[in-house]
């Protein structure tokens, strides 16, 4: 089970709730994400330590936070919603969703919600422990 949020997740959740907006909640990619704008003429790709951007000349710029790893291969970098919806463009989407960390979720409830209307029997219902 994973651990508790910490007091900048809570504050982020309650500045989303107060606001009715979730454009500024974090998603998780692989960091190899990147590797693909270093090649392309005019890309700029930099870090820090802990943040990086991604831009393309002229066209659009992404800024990330960096979850490093002792193994390169689990570096993460970390979008805002809104920043993959407001200044990625609809081309770069699917690369981006390739490399999507998936988070602990619940695949019925998933379901649920890409379903409109869905129903699961899941059995009995039980004691909430």
């Amino acid at each position: 089970m994973a651990g508790r949020a910490d007091a900048l997740q809570q504050a982020l959740l309650r500045r989303m709730l107060a606001s009715g907006d979730g454009l500024l909640q974090p998603l998780r990619f692989r960091a190899d994400v990147v590797a693909k704008y270093r090649n392309i003429e005019g890309a700029q790709v930099i870090r820090t330590r802990t943040l990086g951007r991604v831009a393309i000349r002229g066209r659009w710029s992404l800024d990330m936070g960096i979850i490093d790893s002792t193994s390169p291969a689990e570096t993460e970098v970390q979008v805002t919603f809104g920043d993959l919806l407001q200044r990625l463009p609809e081309a770069e989407w699917e690369h981006w969703i390739a490399h999507l960390v998936a988070e602990p979720v619940d695949a019925n409830f998933l379901q649920i919600k890409l379903s409109s209307g869905a129903c699961i029997d899941d059995g009995e219902t039980v004691v909430w422990t």
